[in-house]
């Protein structure tokens, strides 16, 4: 299924959420003038759980490569913008733009900047703990993506959403509660998440379901923080 819209208008112009998909596609026209440069460049700026867990490594040239502070920290943040392809940057966009206007509206803007952000760290942070040993990067920003989608679904319980559903050669729009929607994706990351776990998992490459688990459940707990007042407004 894919979402087209929900049922909740916003009240100001989601500025963050705007300017976050702005960020990522400019980054992504970036990474596509990179060409054969586009490997070192993930290689420096993407997630690489391996290192945050040894001293050195050794390079793409042969040479042994010690570890520093800004090799851990920077990556942290810089793997949110990065995206492996069209299909991947064009779903992490539509989520967020469907689902992140909503929860910026009841954050306000740079509450829901620290939040995505927030959800995005802890999204890596799961990630790494759950593929220790992996030395392929990781990036986009569907972890912090799945942290928005768990505060949306805290603080708009009842809403609802369209959505495609493409069968064949006929194409079935329909409206599912979010409750659905977000609950049934989450239940589908979890059952991916605990069978990518296992020794094959850290040297392998495909989705990061842990850093999608983990920001989604950083969300579901951050929401509170950051939009506790609001979300008492809308269930009065």
């Amino acid at each position: 299924m894919i979402p087209l819209r929900d049922n909740i208008p916003s009240r100001r112009l989601p500025v963050v959420t705007v300017t976050l998909i702005i960020a990522n596609v400019l980054v992504f026209f970036y990474q596509l003038m990179l060409g054969r440069r586009l490997p070192l460049f993930f290689n420096e700026f993407a997630v690489i759980p391996y290192r945050y867990f040894h001293d050195a490594y050794v390079t793409a040239s042969g040479a042994i490569q010690q570890v520093g502070a800004s090799e851990l920290a920077v990556p942290l943040v810089t793997s949110m913008f990065l995206h492996g392809g069209w299909l991947h940057l064009g779903g992490n966009m539509l989520y967020l733009w469907i689902f992140g206007d909503n929860v910026e509206d009841r954050m306000g803007h740079f509450k829901f900047l620290v939040f995505y952000l927030l959800c995005g760290l802890a999204a890596s942070g799961a990630h790494i703990l759950t593929n220790a040993g992996s030395r392929v990067p990781s990036l986009g920003a569907s972890g912090a993506i799945a942290g928005v989608l768990s505060g949306y679904l805290v603080l708009y319980p009842r809403a609802r959403v369209l959505v495609l559903l493409p069968l064949w050669w006929i194409w079935q729009t329909f409206e599912v509660p979010a409750l659905l929607f977000l609950g049934f994706w989450f239940v589908q990351q979890f059952f991916y998440g605990l069978l990518a776990l296992g020794p094959q998992s850290a040297q392998t490459g495909g989705v990061a379901w842990w850093a999608h688990i983990g920001g989604f459940v950083a969300g579901a707990v951050l929401v509170w923080v950051f939009a506790e007042k609001a979300k008492r407004r809308y269930q009065e």
